[in-house]
């Protein structure tokens, strides 16, 4: 998910103030939608139980819930103070108004407890706090759900990988052989929901096959 950069490397050398940082950026910067974040709550639990990052499982979720939680709540506070600027902003090579397009659509059709589902969506979550802010949606209300979802998604998803880990040392399994596919696969379910989405949208099909086409001719037409 990050071009050039092991996961576990990154893990390793940055323990639970890495993960922090990344979830942060994810959960309510626009540059921070391609972050892998499930894999990496799975991943830094995975490592805590092992004993390579050396943290109290239950601290470090903690702390990654406030920073997921004020990475939401940067999400919001820009889109409020941006509104309409954001809806009308072209396209660029990373942004696009299409993954804001995506999150509208969930927004209004799931209304505030999209602000909790989309928690465990890639690319969505990080664009529908951006939406509630612009939408005007009582803070309130938003915090709540920010709460609740922040919790549902750093607890469950980082436990899993401490719990997994400490199943798979127990059975006498050689972690460090087995732990690179189990993070593709938690990497390739954290996509699947937008594969799936691609796949029943003939519209968006279209879209990504033509822009392929385009890109494909423009790298043929330079050589």
């Amino acid at each position: 998910m990050i071009p050039g950069v092991s996961l576990i490397d990154l893990l390793t050398w940055g323990g639970v103030l890495i993960v922090m940082a990344i979830i942060f950026a994810e959960s309510g910067l626009l540059i921070g939608f391609f972050l892998p974040g499930d894999s990496l709550l799975f991943t830094a639990g995975f490592l805590i139980q092992t004993g390579i990052i050396g943290f109290n499982i239950h601290f470090a979720v903690l702390l990654i819930f406030i920073a997921a939680v004020l990475g939401n709540s940067v999400g919001y506070a820009f889109g409020r103070s941006m509104g309409s600027k954001i809806f009308s902003r072209p396209d660029a090579r990373i942004f696009k108004q299409e993954y804001l397009a995506r999150a509208s659509a969930f927004y209004e059709k799931h209304g505030g407890i999209a602000i909790v589902l989309t928690r465990f969506i890639p690319i969505v979550r990080t664009f529908v706090p951006i939406v509630a802010g612009a939408g005007k949606m009582d803070y309130r209300k938003f915090t709540i759900y920010n709460l609740i979802g922040g919790a549902l998604w750093v607890a469950a998803v980082t436990y899993a990988g401490f719990l997994i880990g400490g199943i798979l040392e127990k059975a006498g399994i050689d972690i460090d052989q087995i732990i690179l596919p189990i993070v593709l696969i938690i990497i390739l379910v954290s996509v699947l929901p937008a594969v799936i989405h691609i796949l029943r949208d003939k519209k968006l099909r279209d879209s990504i096959w033509a822009s392929a086409k385009k890109q494909f001719a423009e790298l043929i037409g330079k050589r």
